[in-house]
């Protein structure tokens, strides 16, 4: 069934475009090598297809998607060595988003890490199931926190790329529950205000998720 929006501002629109396919594609419901035809997506969606291309130029500057001749645009294709050198950036800064958040760490940010450190909890006591929700909001939070917007979009984007492109979900046995638990490290840091921990917390998790990337493309 079509989905259906108001023709409003352009402006509006094209987000919610880049939105839709950008979360189709983190989704797994377009894979790589998947054409993007934009006279179908804008059937689809029941709008115009310029919000479609502008959206499409949006994701191709972030790697998600490529134009290839004669075939238009595909989802991206990405190498181990492209990931790898992701986990390489994200180790740099979030390790320094941990770091601020901890030198900048307040009384709201605090009420909402012992907020989400009970979520963990329960989920880890009740068997798991809401880790994609949890990584999710401890990202946010991390971000936000660190009192540095242009800090939380870049990684943002970088955490989405690597969703999209390594698969990390399926990883190894057990690591999504270790995840979690590195997850409460940092944040236990960044409520006790311990900038080098938190930052050092940080980094431990990132190189264990590229470990576990690593063997399960290795597999």
């Amino acid at each position: 069934m079509a989905e259906t929006w108001t023709q409003e501002d352009l402006s509006p629109i094209r987000d919610k475009v880049y939105v839709y396919l950008k979360d189709a594609i983190l989704r797994g419901e377009y894979k790589a090598g998947d054409r993007l035809v934009e006279r179908v997506l804008a059937e689809k969606l029941n709008i115009s297809r310029t919000p479609i291309r502008e959206a499409l130029f949006r994701l191709e500057t972030q790697r998600f998607v490529r134009t290839v001749p004669r075939k238009g645009v595909v989802v991206n294709e990405i190498t181990q060595a492209e990931i790898l050198e992701v986990f390489m950036i994200l180790a740099s800064l979030e390790s320094l988003a941990a770091r601020l958040a901890a030198q900048k760490v307040s009384d709201g940010i605090i009420a909402e890490i012992d907020q989400l450190m009970a979520e963990m909890e329960e989920a880890l006591n009740n068997g798991g199931g809401d880790e994609v929700e949890l990584n999710v909001k401890y990202n946010e939070l991390i971000g936000r926190a660190s009192g540095n917007p242009k800090l939380h979009e870049m990684l943002v984007d970088l955490k989405d790329y690597v969703r999209a492109f390594s698969n990390l979900s399926s990883a190894l046995p057990g690591r999504t529950k270790a995840a979690l638990r590195e997850h409460q490290d940092v944040l236990s840091a960044i409520r006790s205000g311990e900038a080098d921990l938190a930052e050092n917390f940080t980094r431990i998790h990132l190189e264990k998720s590229r470990q576990a990337y690593m063997s399960r493309s290795q597999a």
